[in-house]
């Protein structure tokens, strides 16, 4: 029962994106094989009737914690056997899923079908959580058909009735010693690893500078290569420039973490390249690609972005942007992976010190978008890695 405290630890933001993403893949199939016409561009799409879009509230995740949370508790209150009761819920945890995705369905066709009387606003979350709580009583009443029988209860069979209960010996009490001692050292382990944590972290000012060395005839612009920045919260420092070469325009933006916590960390929910809400620029193609750093390919995140002028494409409009994160030394675009790398290496003593590098172009994808980065980092990517790498150096003495 002490393990189910997790619960209170606030943790799902980190699957949002993925989740968003698979919602809007499912609701485009459904509505395609209802033979309604969709238009996607990222997580917005177009029907005859209308705009929609997924955002972090379609996500579903507020659906997966709560049923993950209830269903384990119905498991442990319904079931004996281990391996019924992790069945459970690892159906409580499926099940959110397609629940979401069929409540977003069926939003997208009540705004269709009522001409966006019906499912555009306050009511959108009412009938969500309506049909939330319906998937999750239908959850339990067919869970409930396979309860082992509760103490106490009445047996209903002869088997039942004939099935003696476990006899409590020594051997009993030795392993709830056992347990209860690991539980403990797993209870203070956390605590001594945290001072361990705060005392390695550096309480140096950071000072990333705002004109990085450059060379293979890059030089600063006049002018911006777009009015777009990436949304990074609370950065301990961070350093934006606007290069040309020739007639390449690239944008740097490096924005470094130090003592990181609740409200300034590098891996979160909260850091995008673009708002779902409030901003003027929409993702419209998410992948990875390769990049050369110092001679390494490197695999990075690359996002299409479409700025506020959609129907006249002007220079700036488009944007192709390559993200990828620096862990003390180490580079990745997978969250997780930063996660990890981060977490190790703070419990060794080198440090929270990390940062995101953003490149972004306004070139023409299919022309010069795709070359100006390799250019870009084949002259400068170990001027660019040296810089971050004295940053932390200089943190660490």
């Amino acid at each position: 029962p002490l393990a189910f405290l997790f619960f209170c630890v606030p943790v799902g933001e980190f699957a949002m994106p993925q989740l968003m993403e698979w919602t809007a893949d499912f609701t485009v199939l459904a509505l395609r094989l209802t033979g309604i016409p969709v238009y996607r561009e990222g997580l917005q799409f177009v029907i005859p009737s209308g705009n929609w879009s997924v955002v972090e509230a379609c996500s579903g995740v507020r659906y997966l914690i709560a049923s993950l949370t209830v269903g384990t508790l119905f498991a442990y209150l319904n079931y004996k056997s281990i391996h019924r009761r992790l069945l459970f819920i690892v159906v409580s945890a499926l099940v959110p899923i397609l629940a979401n995705w069929l409540r977003a369905y069926m939003i997208v066709m009540l705004g269709h079908v009522s001409g966006n009387k019906l499912a555009a606003g306050v009511d959108h979350l009412i009938y969500g959580w309506v049909f939330f709580g319906i998937v999750i009583l239908l959850m339990f009443m067919i869970g409930a058909k396979w309860a082992d029988m509760p103490v106490g209860a009445v047996p209903k069979t002869l088997e039942q009735a004939t099935k003696l209960p476990a006899a409590v010996t020594d051997d009993s009490f030795k392993r709830l010693w056992i347990v209860g001692a690991v539980a403990a050292v797993l209870l203070v382990m956390p605590h001594f690893a945290r001072l361990r944590i705060d005392s390695w972290n550096s309480k140096e000012k950071v000072e990333l500078p705002q004109d990085m060395q450059l060379g293979g005839g890059w030089t600063n612009a006049q002018y911006p290569v777009s009015e777009w920045l990436p949304d990074f919260k609370n950065p301990s420092a961070v350093s934006v420039q606007n290069l040309k070469k020739g007639e390449q325009k690239l944008g740097v933006y490096v924005a470094y973490y130090r003592q990181q916590g609740y409200q300034r960390k590098l891996v979160s929910s909260e850091n995008v390249l673009a708002k779902s809400k409030g901003s003027s620029w929409v993702q419209i193609s998410s992948g990875n690609t390769n990049l050369g750093f110092s001679g390494i390919n490197v695999n990075v995140r690359q996002v299409l972005l479409k700025g506020p002028d959609l129907l006249n494409s002007t220079v700036g409009a488009t944007l192709t942007v390559r993200q990828v994160y620096w862990i003390n030394g180490k580079l990745t675009a997978s969250d997780m992976k930063a996660k990890l790398y981060g977490a190790f290496s703070s419990l060794v003593g080198e440090g929270d010190d990390s940062a995101v590098i953003i490149l972004y172009s306004a070139n023409d994808p299919n022309d010069l978008g795709a070359s100006v980065f390799d250019d870009f980092l084949s002259d400068n990517s170990r001027n660019l890695l040296g810089m971050l790498e004295k940053i932390a150096a200089n943190g660490r003495k």
